[in-house]
Parts: structure tokens; C-alpha cells; sequence
């Protein structure tokens, strides 16, 4: 199992990094990335200290943890400049919290983002096709999510990015224990979404390659 969307209570995760890392490493986890909520108020608290931790777990418990960051309800004119903040302090993979059915995040969110220098899109229920393309044109993963409420419209985001071209990524954005699944779990939400297990094994792929990038600094 590969999930570069998690959080721990330096947002609003349950857990300290170092119960949700070890969590993930019993559940059979290759790897993970810890990615906090941040906006302008916090990054500059939550992003050195995940970063620190980080690098201390990967040694420790030996699995691959990530430090990140998704920026959450930032005005969508401040995206890209955050985005270069959260990558100055440290943080190696950065989503940005997409425009959802289920949740107000500010209208220009997703197009913004996919203007941005960022990896994922998190859980963009409310993408349009033209917006699929950017993120093709621009390399940016769109993410299908085992979250609750979020993965209702997982089946909309897949079936534009396989018309589109678009490079999809499996993550469980987890904020409590038993939001951390297996391989299994993971087969489970991409079935429900009419994807295949060759799709699933795609986006791990698409995974890996996203963190070669990342650990490398590109």
C-alpha cells in the first residue's frame, strides 16, 4: 500500500505522526506521506516539524515517509505563491483540497491549483473536463479517494481522466485509524468507482513515480 494523503493532529488528524506511521507499517504500508492541512497561518509551524519527524520514522520504523502539505480553503489567487512556501520549508509533496460536493472550498479552487506547481489534486469532485486537461497538460495527479463523502464522486474524476488522458493517484486521506486500508481496501473503492484492479495497479504506479520525483527534488 501506497498513501501520499494522510494526517495527523498537526491538523486534524487523531493521531501523533508517530502512531499514524507506525499504524501504516502494520497494515502493510510501503509507504506514506504525512500531509497536513496548511494554509498561510500555519505552514510555517506544521511543515519543519513533519519534515524533522518524518526523516526520523523512515529511519526508525523503516517505511518510506513523505513530508507534505495540502493547502485547505486557500484563496485560489494564493495558491501558487503557498504552494512555493510549503516546498521552501520542506515539504516534498504538495496537494491542494479540491473543489467537493460535499464541502464549500472556494469557488476557482480546482483551476487554480491545476495553474500551480503541486503534485495531487485531491479529491476534485466537481472537476470539469476542461480542467482534467490541465491537469494532464500539466502533470498533475488527480486523486481517487477511499474518503467518506469525498469518494462519491470518485466514478466522475476517473471517467473524465480516462477521456482526457489525465494520470490518476489512490490515497485514503486518513484522519483517524481506521481510515488506513490495505490493498484490499483500496480494491474495494476502486471497484465501487467501475475501475479495474489493472487501474489500481496504475496508480500505484503513477504513485512510485510521483515519489522517485519527489525524493529526488524535482
Amino acid at each position: 500500500m501506497i498513501d501520499l494523503h494522510t494526517h495527523s493532529f498537526f491538523s486534524d488528524g487523531s493521531l501523533i505522526p508517530s502512531e499514524l506511521v507506525f499504524r501504516a507499517k502494520n497494515k502493510g504500508y510501503e509507504v506514506i506521506a504525512i500531509t497536513d492541512h496548511v494554509d498561510m497561518s500555519n505552514l510555517d509551524f506544521v511543515i519543519p516539524r513533519i519534515v524533522k519527524i518524518s526523516s526520523i520514522l523512515t529511519s526508525e520504523y523503516k517505511i518510506e515517509v513523505i513530508p507534505g502539505a495540502e493547502l485547505t480553503y486557500v484563496p485560489p489567487t494564493l495558491i501558487s505563491r503557498v504552494a512555493e512556501e510549503c516546498r521552501e520549508l520542506g515539504a516534498k509533496i504538495i496537494l491542494v483540497h479540491g473543489e467537493t460536493t460535499i464541502e464549500p472550498v472556494p469557488s476557482g479552487t480546482n483551476l487554480a491549483a491545476l495553474s500551480s506547481k503541486i503534485n495531487i489534486l485531491s479529491h476534485p469532485g466537481k472537476i470539469s473536463g476542461e480542467e482534467v486537461e490541465l491537469a494532464k497538460e500539466n502533470s498533475i495527479f488527480l486523486e481517487i479517494t477511499s474518503r467518506k463523502g469525498h469518494s462519491l464522486t470518485n466514478r466522475h474524476v476517473a471517467t473524465l481522466a480516462k477521456e482526457r488522458g489525465a494520470k490518476l493517484i489512490f490515497n485514503t486521506d486518513a484522519h483517524e485509524p481506521e481510515d488506513l486500508i490495505n490493498d484490499q481496501g483500496a480494491w474495494e473503492v476502486v471497484k465501487r468507482a467501475g475501475m479495474t484492479k489493472k487501474d489500481l495497479e496504475l496508480m500505484f504506479e503513477n504513485a512510485r513515480s510521483l515519489i522517485r520525483r519527489a525524493l529526488k527534488g524535482a
